[in-house]
């Protein structure tokens, strides 16, 4: 199996080894790049191939979201899986205006760190929960006024599928989905995916609002 190379960009080496040491023993995950300014990450961005770089954002400004727009430009194929404790909803939009696939809020544990590097490597994007439901609120206000656009039937789905995004929109990881369901985490990401295709939906935050829209989940 491929393993997946990621990248960890932070100025401090104490965070550095923190997430390093969270990745260590991940069979099919290798960190293969960490840097600690913008010339070391360029020069590693240009010699080493990364598949998910992780940013721990100390703060954000428009030179960090300048910077962040230039890598994705450079590097179309990278993921930017970006970690602050900044949970602004504006400063949330403005990272995903930048080219940020993920981002997940400082009290994000090993666990759902994991599930946003697969899901990047997948070509998924990926919100922790608290940042999930931050997101969401606007969508609600429209969703309550009629304002939302639609998107894809329910009636395209199956009773697995619909089984499997009530329980990933109430906050269960892949892992527990399997559990529930006696089912291989695989299977779970296979499903998740057709899910996705069937109803057109790029970002796990439209499928949660698909799931709000058809009342598979309640807020």
């Amino acid at each position: 199996m491929n393993k997946i190379h990621v990248g960890i960009y932070d100025e401090h080496k104490l965070v550095q080894e923190g997430l390093n040491l969270l990745l260590a023993d991940v069979q099919d995950i290798e960190v293969v790049m960490v840097a600690t300014t913008k010339r070391q990450l360029t020069d590693k961005l240009n010699t080493s191939v990364i598949h998910v770089l992780i940013v721990n954002l100390h703060s954000i400004n428009t030179s960090i979201l300048n910077q962040l727009m230039q890598i994705h430009i450079i590097f179309p194929k990278l993921k930017l899986l970006l970690i602050s404790a900044n949970n602004e909803e504006d400063i949330i939009l403005k990272t995903i205006k930048a080219g940020a696939n993920g981002f997940l809020a400082k009290d994000t544990g090993k666990k759902e760190l994991l599930e946003a590097v697969y899901a990047l490597r997948n070509g998924h994007d990926y919100y922790s929960n608290s940042i999930t439901h931050l997101l969401l609120n606007k969508y609600i206000s429209k969703l309550q006024n009629n304002s939302e656009e639609n998107s894809g039937s329910i009636n395209n789905l199956s009773t697995r599928e619909i089984e499997i995004v009530k329980l990933w929109g109430e906050s269960h990881t892949n892992k527990e989905i399997a559990d529930k369901l006696f089912i291989s985490v695989r299977t779970v990401e296979s499903h998740k995916n057709h899910i996705m295709q069937k109803l057109n939906l790029k970002t796990s935050v439209d499928l949660v609002k698909f799931a709000i829209k058809n009342n598979i989940i309640e807020i």
